[in-house]
């Protein structure tokens, strides 16, 4: 069974959000990463670009399959994790460890429309 982790906020799109202070860390959660099988390519967006709830940001591209990422909140990138240009099988290793841009929030009420790891989980398990 793949991996949620409390307090973190889900979309129906399987990105997660981690929320810290003004800023949102967001990544494809472990669920998406076994989906996708070896991730060998990920396309993420470059420092002060916005991007919108809902809207692609970037992409995961695996052995299978490519996925678009879509923003689970909107706000202005602050930073990219460089570590994935290079070792972009990170996200296999550990999806919620390894985010994928990390963004400042321009809208906290965003959150109350994503899902909680409960329903997560539920959703996952369909």
């Amino acid at each position: 069974m793949a991996k949620v982790i409390e307090g973190l906020y889900y979309s129906e799109s399987h990105e997660y959000v981690r929320i810290e202070g003004e800023y949102g860390y967001i990544g494809i959660t472990d669920y998406a990463q076994h989906a996708l099988g070896n991730v060998v390519y990920v396309d993420m967006p470059e420092v002060d670009d916005e991007v919108e709830a809902g809207s692609e940001f970037g992409a995961v591209e695996s052995v299978k399959a490519a996925s678009d990422l879509i923003s689970p909140v909107s706000g202005v990138v602050v930073e990219v994790n460089e570590a994935l240009n290079d070792q972009p099988e990170l996200l296999n290793e550990d999806a919620f460890e390894h985010w994928i841009i990390k963004v400042e929030l321009t809208d906290k009420t965003e959150l109350d429309k994503l899902m909680d790891a409960a329903a997560y989980e539920e959703k996952t398990k369909e």
